[in-house]
């Protein structure tokens, strides 16, 4: 005889659990956004060496996201299957950004390489394991698509006012307020205060979070099987190259950014506060707007639309000769890149409702690290596209920065998200996906087979 289901939960709040994209973000957008910067133009780091780690560690990472995922979906505790990977990995994360950015002066050659890479990895590594439990609890907590695109374009914003922060707010902090544009100590002190910070807004997201017992109550899915039923899948490709093309477009945009303002626009690396700053509000102010088009129209035709918006305003922003003209055309970028945001995440769910729906397992931290792979690709594609910028145009480092390094950041920034964004827009139009699966798809209807821990 069956026994009854447990409870439903009680429903987390929209604003709690967006709450933690504010978190999530600050660590790892620091560490992306200003990791060229440290290591490259101040610590003199070779691109080569910059590339090849890159390359080693999007592999590594590639290979562990899955397992990460998997040991998340089948975790049977009192406090459900992603709270505690949540309440480990931000203490850990905000550990390895504070090391990241304490390479000690003394280090150079293959020292300061060993440093670069082993401290890159394991923030990737933590960074990982934070994400794929915190986005598999957004189609958990939220299964109807109308409440699922309110929490997303929350913690959308909430990502946005992170951004502002780490990106925009972080070259004023670390070359004008604790350091100076030569020097590393700023990089630091502010790594310290963004650690302290992720942790304590993790940790209150992860404890306010009320996960669904009835996912805990189906038998834990079995990681050979559920990769291969994954990767059989058409639409985990299609969805999830075509995801790549905006997730690289925009990771060349966040690790380039600063040095296209010093060289390209030829400013003082803080300036990059304005054009940064702009992009981030324009897009987030772009969210409500664009929440509301997907309740219209849905996701997909609007995910199809942002991606065409997005590539076209890399193609404005080559223009760009000043800071006022990049402000502009740093605004079209803004209302493109908030359309993606707004519905990026909201194409992966509902593919993570079908799989559900059609084998009865909720696997999203498996499904959603193995979407990650293709986020992978960022650290490959990133590292051989600053590599070009020594072979085409003689950018080595900031001890041997070319005869044109304007040149090479504008095609950093502008051509290479450009080209990628394109390809996407098109890809878009090329599939569909799952109308949105009734909340009670996919749920077990029996007590556990096994024992939950």
């Amino acid at each position: 005889m069956s026994q009854p289901l447990p409870a439903a939960p009680a429903r987390t709040p929209a604003w709690r659990y967006a709450l933690g994209m504010f978190g999530t973000s600050i660590p790892i957008n620091m560490i992306k956004g200003s990791m060229i910067l440290y290591y490259v133009d101040i610590l003199g780091l070779d691109v080569r060496a910059y590339g090849v780690v890159m390359a080693i560690y999007a592999v590594i990472d590639a290979v562990d996201n899955p397992v990460l995922g998997h040991l998340s979906d089948r975790t049977r505790t009192a406090y459900g299957r992603r709270r505690p990977w949540l309440l480990i990995g931000a203490p850990m994360l905000g550990a390895c950004m504070i090391a990241f950015f304490s390479a000690p002066e003394s280090l150079d050659g293959l020292g300061l390489v060993l440093w670069f890479a082993v401290f890159a990895i394991l923030c990737e590594a933590f960074d990982s394991m934070i994400n794929a439990n915190y986005g598999a609890l957004l189609p958990e907590l939220y299964p109807v698509e109308r409440d699922r695109a309110v929490a997303n374009g929350l913690r959308q914003g909430f990502q946005l006012v992170a951004l502002v922060i780490s990106l925009a707010v972080t070259p004023l902090l670390t070359t004008s307020v604790f350091g100076t544009e030569e020097t590393t100590e700023g990089f630091q002190i502010t790594a310290i205060i963004y650690g302290l910070i992720a942790v304590v807004v993790i940790g209150f997201m992860a404890l306010s979070a009320h996960e669904n017992p009835r996912y805990s109550t189906v038998q834990r899915p079995k990681l050979l099987l559920s990769i291969w039923t994954i990767v059989r899948d058409p639409l985990f490709w299609k969805v999830g190259l075509t995801g790549a093309c905006y997730g690289i477009a925009m990771a060349l945009v966040l690790t380039g950014i600063q040095l296209y303002v010093r060289y390209s626009l030829g400013l003082p690396v803080a300036n990059a506060l304005y054009l940064q700053g702009i992009v981030i509000v324009i897009a987030a102010g772009g969210l409500v707007g664009w929440t509301r088009v997907v309740a219209r129209k849905g996701a997909l035709w609007t995910w199809r639309l942002a991606f065409a918006l997005l590539a076209a305003s890399f193609g404005v922003l080559f223009f760009a000769n000043s800071l006022v003209t990049a402000i502009a055309a740093g605004a079209l970028v803004g209302i493109g890149w908030s359309g993606m945001l707004a519905t990026n995440d909201l194409i992966t769910a509902r593919v993570l409702d079908g799989d559900a729906a059609r084998n009865g397992e909720h696997r999203e931290g498996l499904f959603l690290s193995a979407f990650g792979f293709f986020g992978r690709l960022n650290g490959i594609v990133t590292g051989l596209a600053l590599t070009s910028l020594g072979v085409f145009f003689g950018y080595n480092s900031g001890d041997d920065p070319g005869d044109d390094p304007g040149l090479a950041f504008r095609m950093y920034l502008c051509v290479y998200p450009f080209v990628l964004t394109t390809i996407g827009a098109v890809a878009s139009r090329l599939f569909t996906v799952p109308l949105q699966t009734p909340e009670a798809a996919g749920q077990p209807d029996e007590a556990p087979k096994e024992p939950v821990a």
